[in-house]
């Protein structure tokens, strides 16, 4: 099968060839097509994707391009990693709110709906280049924010699932902490992608959350950057998105005297990418590791496998709603462990979700559909309702503040502003 990966030169690619190169039997690839617009980055991570494989002795051709249509012709799967504006849009998403007193952050709150603004339309114009020229193909995302992107898609009509690490990693560190093989641990995951909570995590079918709570408390809450007095009061394990809720005005002054996360990340791929260019290197480097993205190959490989070979094993991923959680919408796209198949996803039932979640999952899946909106119709007061219906913002005079910023801010991604 061929595999089309948009954002191929992202520098986390070689952790997805690492992954396909273990995991060979589990997805058999005959050609893996990096499609990306930078020329430099794909000849850079194609050569070092080719070492790879050819360390590994994975028979896959790796090829690349610039053009989508050419990337993804005959495809089984395209997986979506890209970046709209690269790290510099980035560093502006998490420094902007700032200045306004908000979480700055890339992928929820402000920074979250300017990054859903640059990159819905791109995403739907790949999607409709996969109908036309892999008529059939799976839209793997893994592109931030991965619920607004994914409903995008399949508000659309697009063959689409959404992928995110969080359970994956949670799943690998319970297993861990356990002594035990990650197959033997499920998960009990709620939510929406980037706000989601562990309410149970069974070993073998026995609920052992508490047990963990007690014995690894500490490390977790660390983990998650919230106080273990809190994870045990709540007895559930919010994922780390959770503490932009929770400490809200301890992460703002947090933020205020550090460096943005895409500064640091800027540093890594400097490095990653000289890294990558030395045709003596045929491993995925160390430094990969502190990027982020842990799991992510595994997590894709397994996904991909099951949509294309009919497995019906359960994932975690987001998806529709379709009455799994009958406080939202149908079409509402909800980040839980599902059934896959060569049909898609179909959620499994969830236990009623308490009112402490209820309540937030609904705000925040409210805003992501006039997120939506905005990124497809453009317009100040789109996105300012937008803003006002964050709960992380939430005012009238911040969101219309915060809405002119953004725009001014992105305008050279937003062709409705640019024609203002």
């Amino acid at each position: 099968m061929k595999l089309a990966v948009v954002g191929g030169g992202s520098t986390y690619t070689p952790e997805l060839i690492d992954g396909f190169a273990r995991l060979r039997d589990e997805l058999p690839l005959s050609e893996i097509t990096l499609v990306d617009p930078d020329e430099r980055r794909l000849g850079l991570v194609g050569g070092m994707a080719r070492r790879m494989l050819a360390r590994a002795g994975h028979p896959a051709k790796v090829s690349t391009t610039t053009v989508v249509e050419e990337g993804v012709a005959g495809a089984g799967a395209v997986l979506l990693q890209l970046r709209v504006g690269g790290q510099a849009a980035r560093n502006v998403d998490e420094t902007l709110p700032l200045e306004c007193g908000c979480i700055g952050q890339e992928t929820t709150g402000a920074g979250g709906l300017a990054k859903a603004l640059r990159t819905v339309p791109i995403v739907l114009d790949i999607a409709e280049k996969v109908r036309e020229h892999a008529p059939g193909a799976w839209i793997v995302d893994f592109t931030n924010p991965v619920g607004i992107v994914t409903k995008a898609l399949l508000d659309a009509g697009h063959r689409a699932i959404g992928l995110c690490n969080v359970a994956i990693g949670f799943q690998r560190r319970f297993a861990a902490g356990l002594g035990v093989t990650p197959d033997r641990i499920s998960l009990g995951h709620v939510g929406l992608n980037h706000l989601t909570w562990e309410r149970s995590v069974e070993l073998d079918g026995v609920d052992v959350l508490p047990r963990i709570l007690d014995e690894h408390g500490e490390e977790i809450a660390g983990s998650v950057g919230l106080p273990v007095e809190f994870l045990r009061h709540l007895g559930v394990i919010p994922s780390y998105y959770l503490r932009y809720f929770y400490e809200h005005d301890l992460v703002v002054e947090e933020q205020r005297t550090k460096p943005t996360r895409a500064a640091e990340v800027a540093a890594m791929e400097a490095t990653l990418l000289e890294m990558y260019g030395d045709p003596s290197v045929d491993t995925k480097p160390e430094l990969l590791e502190k990027r982020g993205g842990a799991f992510y190959s595994e997590a894709a490989v397994a996904l991909i496998a099951s949509l294309v070979n009919d497995r019906g094993d359960v994932q975690v991923v987001n998806t529709r709603n379709d009455g799994t959680l009958p406080f939202l919408d149908d079409d509402a796209v909800i980040e839980v462990p599902a059934t896959i198949g060569a049909h898609g996803a179909t959620p499994l039932p969830v236990a009623p979700v308490e009112p402490l979640y209820r309540g937030l999952i609904g705000h925040v899946s409210a805003y992501e559909t006039l997120a939506i909106d905005a990124a497809l119709r453009g317009g100040e007061e789109r996105v300012k309702d937008a803003l006002l219906c964050h709960p992380l913002i939430g005012q009238a005079s911040l969101s219309g503040d915060l809405a002119r910023r953004l725009i001014e801010a992105n305008r050279a991604f937003l062709p409705w502003a640019e024609s203002r």
